[in-house]
């Protein structure tokens, strides 16, 4: 922990470089990603301080839209969307996802009921996928496309959609190489960006 409390002390030594931010934010996307500490979307994107919006959730899981009990992810989405207007949703899967792996498995998660009970709400029925895959790259790949299908029955997005005011991402990180993918409908398939 030290290092990262030296690095914050000496980080708040420049206030010059952070005062243009109290004026507000203008995000290009938002980027919904997995809580996973090797998944750092200012890094993969190189984005700078107010360019990306981000909604970070175990395994990359975009609830349902439950418009009468809204939760966090739905208010996140609702905002990055109708107040600040980004122009595009980026949802970025990874390789060595323990959500996913875990679906994919069928892992007992009765030690861990708030994440057991968060992907038996959020996933799809069945997560296809290799049980023996530590990648498991495919099944994070379907998921992806899953949660974008899913992110599309928010009403915010559909409106922006059918506008033309909102384009959608699939991205596939691989966390062992630093390669990313993103999904191509014309070729139905994930390719390098």
């Amino acid at each position: 922990m030290q290092p990262l409390i030296d690095h914050a002390r000496r980080f708040g030594q420049r206030p010059e470089e952070f005062a243009p931010f109290a004026q507000g934010q203008s995000p290009a996307a938002l980027f919904i990603t997995c809580s996973d500490s090797r998944v750092v979307p200012a890094l993969i994107t190189g984005a700078r301080p107010g360019e990306l919006f981000e909604l970070r959730t175990a395994g990359s899981i975009v609830p349902p839209y439950a418009g009468a009990a809204p939760t966090g992810e739905t208010a996140t989405i609702e905002y990055a969307v109708e107040v600040l207007g980004v122009r595009d949703v980026v949802v970025c899967g990874h390789s060595h996802c323990g959500a996913v792996g875990a679906l994919v498995r069928g892992d007992d998660l009765s030690a861990v009921p708030a994440v057991r009970d968060w992907l038996a709400h959020a996933a799809p029925e069945g997560t296809p996928g290799r049980p023996d895959d530590p990648a498991v790259a495919d099944a994070v790949r379907g998921h992806v496309l899953a949660q974008l299908l899913r992110l599309r029955s928010y009403p915010c997005v559909e409106r922006r959609l059918a506008a033309g005011e909102l384009r959608l991402h699939g991205w596939f990180y691989e966390v062992h190489t630093g390669a990313v993918s993103a999904y191509r409908s014309e070729s139905d398939s994930f390719e390098s960006l």
